[in-house]
């Protein structure tokens, strides 16, 4: 049995080469499970079914939001305070590098958790219990990192501090982002996914050194991206809309396709 650092390196090593605060509310978590949940391998849908059965369910959409809720129970405040700042990342300048010791003090970004937790995941010596809830922040952390503005450079909190007037009414464009772009469709969690799922498979962009790092790359996507959807006028029309809803759906779709790729790494028969 690979130690665990180790093992998170041959994850992300692999995963490299392959063919090309709240991030998306629970619709768009939701999404993203759905997608990876339709692409698993067999090995992997195996032992996603036995773990979450400690959870009475079999849907990895159910358990997508839960790092998110913990914020809320009493309980788990401790685990909450732990992981918080796990669930973004803030780049220092707007060339979208990742440099650790820069981006990510004390290794604690959505960059480094996601690794983390994919090894403790991947780790058969681990209790269920411990590797359920390593599960459950994978596939939250995953959908976060390609969530935008969970990534930016900008001084305002991920554009919490931008606000802007959607359908009439104000809010900040983190609110628009995590869930007001893909609420104009009008679906369920179920439907959104069947809808993206039938454009086939999401094409990826090719991977880029350091090949041990896919994460680092997947929140350089989303910092890019960042740049560029800021309304000047702080308005999202339609015509704003018709814009970033395609942009959001496609990271939804690579959301999607990489988590299946991670957990089929790490729950593969061994």
């Amino acid at each position: 049995m690979l130690p665990v650092r180790h093992l998170a390196a041959a994850l992300f090593a692999t995963l490299a080469i392959t063919p090309s605060a709240y991030a998306w509310g629970p619709l768009g978590h939701s999404v993203v499970a759905a997608l990876a949940q339709r692409h698993l391998s067999p090995a992997a849908e195996t032992e996603v079914e036995h773990l979450l059965a400690l959870d009475h369910t079999h849907s990895l959409a159910d358990i997508a939001s839960w790092p998110d809720e913990i914020r809320n129970d009493p309980k788990q405040q401790d685990l909450w305070k732990q992981t918080r700042s796990s669930h973004y990342i803030d780049f220092r300048d707007p060339s979208c590098k990742y440099v650790r010791p820069r981006d990510c003090r004390n290794g604690q970004c959505v960059v480094e958790a996601i690794p983390h937790y994919l090894a403790i995941l991947g780790d058969r010596r681990q209790p269920d219990a411990v590797r359920l809830q390593a599960l459950k922040f994978v596939v939250h952390f995953v959908g976060d990192i390609h969530q935008p503005l969970h990534a930016g450079y900008r001084d305002d909190a991920g554009g919490n501090a931008y606000q802007v007037q959607f359908q009439g009414q104000g809010m900040n464009l983190h609110r628009v982002w995590d869930s007001g772009l893909l609420n104009t469709r009008g679906l369920n969690g179920k439907a959104y996914a069947q809808r993206l799922d039938a454009e086939g498979i999401a094409p990826l962009p090719p991977p880029i050194a350091p090949f041990d790092k896919p994460a680092a790359q997947w929140a350089e996507e989303s910092c890019q991206i960042t740049r560029d959807i800021y309304p000047a006028n702080h308005k999202i029309d339609q015509a704003y809309i018709d814009a970033e809803l395609p942009v959001a759906d496609s990271r939804l779709r690579e959301a999607g396709r990489r988590l299946a790729e991670v957990l089929n790494l790490a729950l593969q028969n061994g």
